[in-house]
């Protein structure tokens, strides 16, 4: 079985106040991409990578992280527009060899080796498999202004993360559906939810975050500290 992943890094960081893609920002002396990178790149599962970043970036990333970190799985092709532009790249540059494919972001360096392989296995048997965690807060449905209109079951919801994690053909056929009929969705389960096919949740991790603000950073230096973002987490 030939399991490829796609790291999406294109997003340009405005969140985070910064002249610096968030992506190459540092955590304790090396760039966020590179802890993602890694935890695949050291994967034996992982036959090869996809990384999709912004084309300005694209020699930068060659020869500061591909380069400098010796990372051999890897290959870059340049993003789109949107998120959904830029996975779509890296779907069509995937060797037509692959059965599985790992999609998942950049800026979420504390994704465990035991995450991916867990949503590997899952998507072996069922197909397509979204990681998530159990969401913490009660949450409010509310209209234009503010005024709440329902709250929903918190048992019955769940914040999305990634990897996110596809048999090939049904992730290909749910992004080449989506980009003719020009529907752009805020995740890749729900461009497979559109073609009727079920998904499965498997849990995550809280620690699994986004990096997104600078609150974020404080956050991920602190998990980095506690050794979160090393290969063996």
């Amino acid at each position: 079985m030939h399991i490829s992943a796609i790291i999406a890094a294109g997003g340009q960081g405005r969140r985070m106040n910064s002249s610096i893609s968030k992506q190459f920002l540092n955590l304790k002396g090396h760039p966020i991409l590179y802890y993602t990178l890694n935890k695949f790149e050291r994967m034996d599962q992982i036959d090869s990578i996809v990384l999709v970043t912004s084309a300005a970036d694209i020699q930068y990333v060659q020869e500061m992280i591909i380069n400098r970190y010796k990372f051999k799985k890897t290959q870059i092709v340049g993003g789109g527009k949107e998120r959904q532009d830029s996975v779509y790249n890296g779907l069509r540059k995937l060797s037509p060899q692959t059965d599985i494919v790992v999609i998942h972001d950049g800026v979420r360096p504390f994704v465990t080796k035991q995450i991916i392989e867990n949503s590997i296995a899952a998507a072996v048997e069922h197909k397509a498999v979204g990681v998530a965690v159990p969401v913490k807060d009660t949450i409010k449905v509310v209209d234009r202004d503010n005024i709440i209109k329902s709250t929903p079951d918190r048992s019955t919801l769940w914040a999305m993360q990634t990897p996110q994690t596809f048999r090939y053909d049904i992730i290909m056929n749910a992004y080449e559906k989506a980009m003719s009929e020009g529907y752009y969705g805020t995740d890749d389960t729900v461009l497979v939810e559109r073609l009727g096919f079920p998904v499965k949740i498997i849990e995550g991790a809280y620690e699994n975050i986004k990096i997104t603000t600078p609150e974020d950073i404080i956050i991920a230096e602190a998990f980095i500290s506690l050794g979160y973002g090393h290969y063996g987490r």
